[in-house]
Parts: C-alpha cells; structure tokens; sequence
C-alpha cells in the first residue's frame, strides 16, 4: 500500500532531479578570487620606492587552491572575463548543490516517519 508521504517524496524527487539537470548545464568553473594588484618592481632608483611610493599597476591576479596547495596567477585583462565567468559557475555549482542537500534532508525525514511507521507497526502484531 503506497505511503500518504509518496507525493510528497516524488515532489523532492522532481526538484532534485532538476537541480542535478542543472548541474550539467554549468561550465567550467574555478574556485579563487581575482584582485587588482599595485606593486613595487625590482629597480631601487624607479618611483615605486619612494615616500610616498608611486607603485606599478594595476594588475590583476587571481588566487586559489590547485591540488590543495595556494596558487596564484597574474591575468592578463583579457583574461578576466573567463575568470569572472568560472568562479561565478562555482558559486552557481555550490548553491545547485546546497539546494540538492536541502531536499535529500527533507526526504529524510520523510523517510525516517515512514521507517518508524513500519517499526511500530511491526512490533504492534
């Protein structure tokens, strides 16, 4: 006999599936931040080293973790926009992924009713 909860269960059923849809749909992506950068250069007589300093720049640099150690990168200015557009699809990624735990919590708990359910049915006969 289906469980009054299964409507509810395809429900979370549906949404999920279409988050995991969604998943597929984003592109590369990339963890970090990107930063303008105004530096000194390696000239001790250059504008950069005096009070009050004149520093190069701007530059821009994204920062991350590859393999678990910290990077860093200096971006040409074109390239931004494809770092923009990465670590923008990772944020995407990471609220996809929160919404599709938010629902597996909610069947849980569905679940866990129904299990009880059956258990106290069981020890009942």
């Amino acid at each position: 006999m289906p469980s009054a909860r299964e409507p509810q269960l395809a429900r979370l059923r549906d949404r999920y599936e279409k988050r995991a849809a969604e998943l597929a749909q984003v592109g590369f992506m990339l963890k970090g931040s990107v930063v303008q950068r105004f530096l000194p250069c390696g000239t001790p007589s250059c504008r950069c080293h005096t009070d009050p300093a004149r520093l190069h720049g701007p530059y821009w640099q994204w920062s991350g973790k590859v393999r678990g150690k910290s990077v860093s990168r200096m971006l040409r200015e074109d390239q931004l926009p494809r770092y923009r557009k990465w670590m923008k699809n990772w944020k995407r990624i990471e609220k996809i992924l929160n919404e599709m735990h938010d629902i597996s919590s909610q069947a849980d708990v569905i679940f866990r009713a129904q299990e009880r359910q059956s258990h106290n049915k069981d020890n009942s006969s």
